[in-house]
Order: structure tokens, then sequence, then C-alpha cells
């Protein structure tokens, strides 16, 4: 089978002008390039990506190494933002960040320096807002029913128990404090 694919010249283009690429190194390229065009994406995910499209390995591997050292493809950059962007707007704590960094393929060093960056101290910060915006909806519950949500909802989105628990205790006697009449 031949790899190129031509259309029937009419003399006045160049004979590669209309050449399809459906070389297997063209092919894996597009392929890579219209997944990064929608988003960044690691090296696993790209690879997941052009195997679905039944790419041969080796290919994949050749053509992931040429963008790579492109810079297209960069698993600590895409960490870092990574980490960055889902811990300020998703409230994530450290430990989702890095389930979630595992499960894009990034290797576990690299998840270790890219969550570091989340010092503890920030991420207390992080679930006092997250604590204090579901308080509001929570008004006229008992105390047990608030604690139990808003643990459960700190833990699902990451962080560690303790924290959690000190936090949501910290924050509903704050909340009684303001509440009490003064007298």
């Amino acid at each position: 089978m031949d790899d190129a694919v031509t259309r029937p010249s009419t003399g006045a283009e160049s004979p590669h002008q209309y050449r399809l690429r459906t070389e297997p190194d063209y092919r894996a390229k597009d392929i890579a390039l219209r997944q990064l065009a929608v988003k960044p994406r690691t090296r696993a995910e790209l690879e997941q990506a052009l195997s679905r499209k039944e790419v041969e390995p080796d290919v994949a591997a050749r053509v992931l190494d040429k963008l790579e050292a492109a810079g297209l493809i960069n698993d600590a950059e895409f960490a870092d933002s990574w980490v960055r962007q889902r811990h300020a707007y998703s409230g994530l704590g450290s430990r989702a960040l890095k389930y979630e960094l595992r499960r894009k393929g990034v290797a576990d060093e690299v998840i270790t320096e890219a969550v570091s960056d989340v010092d503890a101290e920030a991420e207390e910060e992080r679930a006092i807002e997250l604590v204090r915006k579901k308080m509001r909806s929570m008004r006229g519950l008992d105390s047990t029913t608030q604690i139990r949500r808003l643990v459960g909802m700190l833990a699902r989105k990451g962080y560690a128990e303790g924290m959690a628990y000190r936090v949501v205790r910290s924050e509903l006697k704050a909340a009684d404090e303001d509440t009490e009449p003064l007298g």
C-alpha cells in the first residue's frame, strides 16, 4: 500500500502541492497537535489519544519525543498550571490534586514538585473559604449535621481529615459567637 496519496496534477502545481499526508508520522503529529490545540495535555494523555487512533507505539513515541523537544509537551509545566488552577478555582486539596495528576499520567516526582507549591497555610486558607461559603446554605441545621456535611465536602476535595475537622469546628465556633446576643 502506498503511503502517499496524490491528486492528479494539472501541470501548473508543484508535484507535492496536493499530497495528502497519510504517512504515519504526519498522521500522529496531526492527531497530537489537534489534541493540544483544544487544551494542554500530558504526554500520557497524548499517548492514549494516539493509541485510540491506532497509531503504532513506535511512531507515537517518535512524534511525542519531537513535540517534547519543541516544548509543546511539558508535564512539569502542565502539573504546575493544573495545581494552581484547580486549587484556586475548584478549591482542591493536595490529596485530590495528586490523584488527578496521577490519573493524567504525570510522574510521581513531577507531582510532588508541583503540589509542593501549595503550602499548608494556603491549603488551610482555601479550606476556610470553602467552609464559610458552604455554611451560608446550612443555616437551621443542627451542628452535628453541619460538621458531617462540611467535613465530607472538604474530604471530597482532598483535604486531610485532621485539617478538615479543625477548620470546620473553628468556623462553626466563630459563627456561633457572631450570632449570640450581646448581653
